[in-house]
């Protein structure tokens, strides 16, 4: 009776998983093929369902301490630079969900999960990659790099959306391209004109493209992401590529003014090709035996419901509630885990399939974008408070 848990993967989901499972009374070993833990990218938005999480999880103060939190969500036009709708955040989503919504840099979350995890006593392999799985029904098996091995009771993969974990679950190969391109970047805020400052978040909306910049790093970075329609050169694994600003102009098309100085004052942008998969059609994709999925490893989601990190950070949260009645007891692992499986997989497929769904709001063209926009000035807060996702 070990009560050992192997995680496959130290990003967000990873140490999430790392953590909840020591809490739960396991011990926790994580692999990360990386020499180092290093989130790239840029920002993330965390609502009130991954905070209280978090908060719940003692983070708070750490958290805080890097992150901002936006007053205001405004949405406007990306052509003709007009605002269609705005939604109170700050402490009016405080006080509605009792968590906060918070923007973060990535590499600031992946630091305070990492502290986190480690102050839970979580054991960090690091340039240590699980090359094969071997699943059995007393336990997992796996062999990590070249010569080595381990066994626990339980394997979490964590590993994102090019999982290798998956495919022992699953079986279904590489996810699909989403024919959607991101372009990413930040700048620290005191180098930009005062009118492209922000404390809050906005989103542009314009024909086949949306951008979004708010501030992260307890606001002293404004972190821009741009997504348009197209396809990116290379292999589709090499999804942190430099990009020229060039590109994306052209990309975008006619621009507000206002959202053309934006795009021209920022530094250094990146690119990534979106991948995905189709929504989770059932508890079977994201656990087999005594292997459960977790994050983009289970259901890698567009990024229109701001919602990728958050349905990590609750899969993990899930996972250390089955896991706990049943330390020592080695024999009831699988049905826990299936019961995971079974309490996750419908609202995961919900943030899925509603994220897929904004993207084709958000980029609408013709009478599909005036409907929105109408819609968004009748009824604005109503339309873009989600109280079935952040309620929970």
């Amino acid at each position: 009776m070990t009560n050992q848990v192997l995680i496959a993967g130290g990003g967000m989901g990873g140490l999430a998983a790392a953590i909840a499972c020591r809490r739960a009374g396991w011990q926790a070993r994580l692999y990360e093929r990386t020499e180092a833990l290093r989130e790239v990218g840029a920002g993330i938005q965390l609502g009130p369902n991954a905070t209280r999480i978090l908060v719940g999880w003692g983070l708070e103060e750490t958290l805080r301490a890097v992150a901002a939190q936006p007053r205001e969500l405004h949405v406007r036009d990306g052509v003709g630079g007009q605002e269609v709708g705005t939604l109170r955040l700050g402490q009016t989503f405080t006080q509605r969900y009792g968590a906060p919504y918070l923007t973060v840099h990535r590499a600031d979350l992946q630091a305070v999960l990492l502290e986190g995890a480690q102050r839970a006593g979580a054991e960090l392999r690091l340039g240590s990659r699980i090359a094969t799985v071997l699943p059995g029904p007393q336990e997992v098996r796996v062999e990590v790099g070249e010569s080595g091995h381990d066994q626990g009771d339980v394997l979490v993969g964590a590993d994102g959306v090019w999982s290798q974990v998956r495919q022992q679950v699953c079986n279904d190969g590489p996810p699909r391209a989403t024919g959607h391109l991101a372009y990413r970047t930040l700048a620290l805020q005191r180098d930009l004109p005062a009118a492209l400052r922000s404390e809050d978040v906005t989103v542009w909306l314009g024909p086949r493209l949306h951008v979004v910049a708010y501030p992260v790093r307890a606001g002293e970075l404004l972190n821009v992401v741009a997504v348009v329609q197209g396809s990116a050169r290379g292999a589709p694994e090499d999804w942190d590529q430099a990009a020229a600003v060039a590109d994306l102009v052209a990309a975008m098309g006619p621009l507000a003014r206002p959202l053309q100085h934006l795009v021209a004052a920022m530094p250094g942008w990146r690119l990534w090709a979106l991948h995905d998969r189709p929504p989770l059609a059932s508890a079977d994709q994201m656990a087999s035996g005594r292997i459960a999925l977790v994050g983009d490893a289970a259901h890698p989601m567009r990024p229109y419901l701001a919602q990728g990190a958050g349905m990590a950070i609750e899969d993990a949260a899930a996972l250390g509630r089955v896991l706990a009645p049943v330390a020592g007891r080695p024999a009831e692992v699988a049905a826990a885990l299936r019961s995971y499986a079974e309490s996750r997989w419908k609202r995961c497929a919900q943030v899925q399939s509603r994220a897929e769904r904004n993207g084709r709001i958000f980029h609408a063209t013709g009478p599909m974008r005036w409907g929105r926009d109408l819609s968004l000035r009748l009824l604005g807060e109503r339309l873009l408070d989600q109280p079935w996702l952040y309620g929970r």
